[in-house]
C-alpha cells in the first residue's frame, strides 16, 4: 500500500505523528501520575488513538477518489450530528466549562467538533462540483441550514475556536474559487464587527483579549498562562533542558500536555528542536498547496487546498497563542497535543490529501475527457 504514497509528504506526517507520541508522554507523565496514578494514563490514550489515526491515514490514501468525491459530504452530516448529540442532556461531556465531547467505551472520549472542523473543506468541494454542473439541482434551503446550522451549535457548546477555523476557510476558499473583491469586503465588513461583538460580549474571551494585551497585569490569574509559556521558552535556550527535563510541566504550566505543549518542547528541545518541528508542518502546508495548484479536478483542487488552510490555521493558532501573539485560545496543536479525535480526524484528511496527490500524474487523461464532455475544470 505504502509504495503508491508519496514518500516526502507521508514521511513528514509519520514524523509529526512520532514526535507527537513521544511528547505527549514527556508532557503527560507528571500529570497524569499525580492525577490517576499512572504515569502511562495519557500515553496508552494516545497510542490507541494513533494506531486507529494509522489505519485511517492509509485507507484515505487508497479509498477510491471517486467515492470521496460522491459521499464525502457525509462525514460533515455526521460529525454536525455528533456536535447536535454533545448537547442532548446525559450524552454530553462537560469539560473545563465547555460540552463538546460524548463518551466512548473504555474510558475514551471523542469530540465531534474536531471532524467537523476538518471535515468543512469535503462539504465546501462538494458544493463547489455541484452548482458548477447545475445552479438548478442544488438544495439552497437545506444546503444553508447544513452549513450554518452547526456552527451556531459550535457558539452554544462553546467551541469558538472551531468556530473561527471554519468561517476562516470558507471564506478562504469563497475567494480562491472566484468571490469578487467586493463581497469578500462586505464579507469582511460584517465578520469583524460581529466576530468583535462575539468576543467582547462573553465575559470569559474579553478577559483572554485583556490578558494578551497585558499578560502582566494579573500575572496570577489572567495572564498565568501565557506568562509561564514563555517562561518554558526562554528556560530551553537554543538547544533544550533535555527531553523529560523540562520544569514547566511541574504544574507550572496549565495545559501542558494539550494547548500549550508547544511550550513544553520548547523548553525541553530548545530552539533548533521547535524550527525542526515548524520546518515539518511548514513542509505539509506547502506540499498542500502544491498539490493543489497542480491538480485540475475541481473537488480535488477545492478539497486539498481547504485541508491545507485548516492546517495551516491550526498550527499558526496554537503556536501564536503559546508564544503570546495572540489571545489565549483552546485550540489543540496538530499531531504533538493530547487528543484522540483531532488525531484520528487529522490524519484521514491528510490521507486524502496523499490520495489526491496519487492522482496527479492520472488527470491529464482525465482533463481530456472532461473537456470532451463540456464540463472542463475551471483553470
Amino acid at each position: 500500500m505504502l509504495r503508491h504514497l508519496s514518500s516526502p509528504l507521508l514521511l513528514a506526517i509519520l514524523s509529526l505523528m512520532g514526535i507527537g507520541l513521544v511528547q505527549v508522554y514527556s508532557s503527560s507523565y507528571v500529570f497524569a501520575s499525580e492525577s490517576f496514578g499512572d504515569s502511562h494514563y495519557f500515553f496508552e490514550r494516545q497510542l490507541a488513538f494513533a494506531g486507529i489515526a494509522f489505519v485511517a491515514l492509509l485507507t484515505a490514501a487508497q479509498v477510491p477518489i471517486r467515492w470521496v468525491e460522491r459521499w464525502g459530504w457525509m462525514i460533515w452530516l455526521a460529525a454536525s450530528l455528533g456536535v447536535m448529540a454533545t448537547l442532548i442532556p446525559g450524552l454530553g461531556v462537560r469539560v473545563g466549562g465547555a460540552v463538546r465531547w460524548l463518551n466512548l467505551p473504555f474510558g475514551l472520549r471523542f469530540e465531534p467538533s474536531e471532524v467537523l472542523k476538518l471535515s468543512f473543506s469535503l462539504l465546501f468541494a462538494s458544493i463547489l462540483v455541484k452548482s458548477r454542473t447545475s445552479l438548478k439541482s442544488v438544495k439552497w434551503p437545506w444546503l444553508v441550514v447544513m452549513t450554518c446550522a452547526p456552527l451556531v451549535l459550535l457558539l452554544r457548546q462553546p467551541d469558538f475556536g472551531s468556530f473561527a477555523i471554519i468561517v476562516l476557510v470558507a471564506l478562504a476558499l469563497l475567494f480562491a474559487f472566484g468571490l469578487k473583491w467586493r463581497f469578500v469586503i462586505a464579507g469582511l465588513a460584517t465578520a469583524l464587527p460581529a466576530f468583535y461583538i462575539l468576543v467582547m460580549s462573553v465575559p470569559y474571551r474579553r478577559a483572554r483579549v485583556l490578558a494578551f494585551l497585558d499578560p502582566w497585569a494579573d500575572p496570577d490569574q489572567k495572564g498565568f498562562q501565557v506568562i509561564q509559556s514563555m517562561l518554558s521558552f526562554s528556560n530551553g535556550g537554543i538547544f533544550g533542558a533535555g527531553l523529560g527535563q523540562g520544569q514547566g510541566k511541574l504544574f507550572f504550566l496549565p495545559e501542558a500536555h494539550t494547548d500549550f505543549t508547544l511550550a513544553v518542547l520548547g523548553e525541553e528541545i530548545g530552539f533548533l528542536g521547535f524550527i525542526t518541528v515548524m520546518a515539518l508542518y511548514g513542509f505539509i502546508v506547502v506540499r498542500g498547496f502544491q498539490i493543489a495548484l497542480k491538480t485540475e479536478n475541481t473537488f480535488r483542487r477545492a478539497l486539498a487546498l481547504g485541508i491545507t488552510i485548516t492546517f495551516a490555521l491550526s498550527v499558526f493558532i496554537n503556536a501564536g497563542v503559546v508564544m503570546g501573539l495572540l489571545p489565549t485560545k483552546g485550540l489543540t496543536l496538530p499531531f504533538l497535543s493530547y487528543g484522540g479525535s483531532s488525531l484520528v480526524a487529522l490524519s484521514l484528511v491528510l490521507g486524502l490529501l496523499l490520495n489526491i496527490e496519487k492522482h496527479l500524474e492520472d488527470e491529464p487523461l482525465a482533463s481530456s475527457a472532461a473537456r470532451g464532455s463540456g464540463l472542463s475544470p475551471r483553470p
